[in-house]
């Protein structure tokens, strides 16, 4: 997901402007080159392996990672268990579909400036560098142009007004506050903020979560991918990978926690919980007793919306397109989807659908993936993209069993959960994970930060530790 610049409409026309009237100066896709990674200058000490320990940490995407650090730089014994074959969760790179780093979750380094995992980013030795400003958006075979960005971007912006001023009264959903003036540009206002931005459509979000998101206006891209850069971060932490846990016992009776595994159980003073919302409601990891109704009644409200890429190998750059250049449709409708092509210079391009088209789409299977994305191409470029097409991938989240999902957007009335989702279990369980945040829900910032606060919170609950 990259958000769009919701509030600042002079920079974003700036930008817009800027993409419009430059050269196109597409360099001829390569494959990067992967310099030799840094261990990052802060890793902390580890734990040994030991099925009695001080905290389990249940999952090793941008939470767990960030909270095993946390644990293990306070001394505290620690497991961290990973119910997957590698770390990242919903952030993970792959280079075997294409022979490029492809990022078959998240992509955006979202606000560098204030962004934890950017900061530490820079000393992996990753090549990590600016987002292009802005985006395009496509009318038929024809950019936009200056006057209609324009008309576009004031649309998004008094969009962003009106739900922000509806949000202060009542928490609707976002679609009921929208202007009755976005003309022509509606459905691809709904879109972009919508399934694009929140990975839902516009009537399935919370008009106050969706005005509490913290602006991101900026964004960093690494080379060798997002979910390498994660990677790079668990560096040295050893994770059980491939070792669900399957219950997780914290009555008066254990005194702390029992936490069942594919692989045996570990005994604890406290849990950190990173799962997804729809994992956790799904019953996938059992509680006894059973968690209290407040906790899942928040994770409820806190669903994961749809968001998928469609991934094409399109060499020669057919549609004539920058590097990680971001494309929107004019669309008059929901069958709609943006635009990320030339992945770091790469021949990578992806189709981004999300929402509840993308939703339904996904659940149709590839066949039907590929198809809208190559007549979608087609019908905007007027190339025969299926000839030039080589290799090809659909990612579906929402069918991963340990995410089922992409990322939480709060129900309309649902906002106040994410800070219920914060609170911990009798001082025995606490849930971390981009849900856990209530301005930067959605990304792996806020996700590692969510690890971050659950850590300091167990490890504050322990007291001192004894000399």
């Amino acid at each position: 997901m990259k958000p769009i610049n919701r509030r600042s409409f002079l920079a974003a026309s700036a930008a817009m402007t800027a993409n419009m009237t430059a050269a196109p100066a597409l360099a001829a896709p390569v494959a990067p080159t992967v310099p030799v990674a840094k261990r990052p200058a802060a890793a902390p000490p580890v734990a040994a392996r030991s099925n009695s320990v001080d905290v389990v940490i249940v999952g090793a995407g941008a939470a767990g990672i960030a909270a095993a650090r946390r644990v293990a730089a306070a001394g505290r014994r620690f497991a961290l268990l990973e119910a997957t074959a590698m770390v990242g969760g919903r952030c993970i790179t792959d280079t075997s579909l294409f022979g490029v780093p492809f990022d078959r979750g998240a992509h955006w380094v979202h606000m560098p400036d204030i962004n934890p995992v950017a900061k530490l980013g820079t000393q992996t030795g990753l090549d990590i560098y600016p987002a292009p400003p802005g985006q395009r958006v496509r009318i038929g075979r024809r950019y936009a142009r200056e006057g209609e960005m324009e008309d576009y971007l004031g649309g998004i912006v008094r969009a962003n007004t009106a739900i922000a001023d509806a949000s202060r009264k009542n928490d609707l959903p976002c679609a009921q506050a929208l202007p009755k003036d976005l003309g022509g540009w509606r459905s691809t206002i709904e879109f972009v903020l919508g399934p694009f931005g929140c990975g839902k459509d516009l009537s399935e979000i919370s008009a106050l979560d969706f005005t509490r998101s913290a602006e991101r206006d900026s964004d960093l891209l690494c080379r060798q991918g997002f979910g390498a850069l994660l990677a790079q971060l668990a560096d040295g932490i050893p994770v059980e990978l491939s070792n669900p846990v399957t219950r997780i016992s914290w009555g008066a009776r254990t005194g702390g926690v029992d936490v069942e595994t594919a692989r045996g159980q570990f005994q604890a003073r406290a849990a950190i919980v990173t799962v997804s919302t729809n994992v956790l409601t799904a019953g996938k990891i059992k509680f006894t007793p059973d968690l209290p109704r407040r906790q899942l009644d928040a994770a409820a409200k806190l669903k994961l919306g749809s968001y998928d890429h469609v991934a094409l190998e399109l060499p020669d750059n057919p549609l004539g397109l920058r590097p990680d250049e971001l494309v929107f449709e004019k669309s008059d409708s929901t069958r709609t989807g943006a635009i990320f092509a030339n992945l770091s210079g790469t021949p990578l391009c992806v189709v981004e659908i999300a929402g509840g088209f993308g939703r339904d789409l996904a659940a149709r299977g590839d066949a039907a993936m590929f198809d809208f994305a190559l007549t979608w191409l087609t019908g905007l470029y007027g190339t025969d993209v299926a000839k030039v097409v080589k290799r090809r991938h659909a990612t579906h989240w929402n069918d991963e069993p340990w995410a089922l999902g992409a990322f939480s957007a709060a129900a309309p009335g649902g906002q106040p959960a994410r800070k219920v989702l914060m609170e911990s279990v009798n001082d025995r369980i606490w849930f971390a994970g981009e849900a856990a945040h209530e301005s930067l829900w959605g990304t792996v910032g806020g996700a590692w930060e969510s690890g971050q606060r659950a850590a300091d919170a167990v490890v504050k609950s322990f007291g001192r530790k004894p000399g």
